[in-house]
């Protein structure tokens, strides 16, 4: 499927997002995980109710299956939240803020399985002290390690682009 845009540029032609830009859609984006987060912590302490966390030598303990699923949601909510801007607008609510758009290099959004690729690519990319993210400078599209190794890119988009069209 081909990303419905009002501009007359050829799918694929944007250029590549630069760095800060990407981060910064990343802060954004990061909040409003964190709110999901939120969310699923209150509705799982009402599910398990309020002992299972208890404060022992100083040190809050949790119920250990209460722990697990809720590590198990969080996870779950944030591929979810990514996956499922990225599969229908190729934006994020971040990524919309600083006019990115995730693609494929023919201009088109990505499916379920090359946002599950990139997602999980981007964790070792961030966590490697950003080493995946930094191979920007070096790559000659611009693109990241993990943008690289799922087949994407994340272009910026003109000003005039309107996303809620």
């Amino acid at each position: 499927m081909t990303i419905k845009s009002s501009e007359t540029t050829a799918p694929g032609s944007y250029p590549s997002a630069g760095l800060l830009r990407r981060l910064a859609a990343l802060l954004y984006d990061g909040f409003l995980v964190v709110a999901i987060w939120f969310v699923i912590g209150y509705f799982m302490q009402l599910l398990f109710g309020p002992d299972a966390n208890q404060l022992v030598d100083g040190q809050v303990q949790t119920d250990p299956v209460m722990g697990a699923i809720l590590f198990a949601l969080m996870i779950a909510s944030a591929f979810g939240f990514y996956a499922w801007f990225w599969m229908k607008s190729g934006q994020t609510l971040g990524m919309i803020a600083w006019r990115l758009r995730l693609e494929t290099p023919a201009g088109q959004l990505v499916g379920l399985q090359r946002a599950a690729l990139r997602w999980i690519l981007s964790w070792p990319s961030f966590a490697l002290f950003g080493v995946g993210f930094l191979w920007i400078f070096i790559d000659p599209n611009g693109d990241t390690m993990h943008d690289r190794f799922s087949r994407t890119r994340v272009v910026l988009l003109p000003k005039s682009h309107q996303p809620f069209k």
